[in-house]
């Protein structure tokens, strides 16, 4: 089973208010750029590239809570990164309008990870 087979498995079987939003945010992750792996990892969704990037965490269900886990490397908000502690940032989707208005963030900011691990 591959790493996004693993996420589809898990996707198939959870049960989330959001989980269509949920689904899309994925996929604008895994499609930002190729050389992202998906995979479960702390109870949710992971990417990763060089290292891990992100984690979604279903266990919230008033919104899609993606967390950056080092987000301050990145120097950037993309418009949607709420800075937390320990250099996180959390993106937060309460609708499928959030996951359209900041789709383009969330792609620029996989992307921006992507170049900062490949030149480290």
């Amino acid at each position: 089973m591959s790493k996004n087979e693993k996420i589809s498995e898990f996707m198939a079987n959870l049960i989330h208010p959001l989980k269509k939003e949920m689904e899309e945010v994925i996929e604008i992750i895994l499609n930002a750029n190729p050389k992202v792996e998906g995979h479960i990892k702390w109870g949710g969704p992971s990417f990763s590239f060089n290292g891990d990037m992100a984690t979604i965490n279903p266990k919230i269900t008033k919104y899609v809570i993606v967390i950056f886990h080092k987000a301050a490397l990145l120097e950037d908000d993309f418009n949607f990164l709420e800075a937390q502690t320990k250099g996180k940032a959390y993106a937060k989707f309460y609708s499928m309008d959030d996951v359209n208005k900041y789709r383009k963030g969330l792609t620029q900011a996989v992307n921006a990870w992507v170049t900062l691990m490949e030149n480290s």
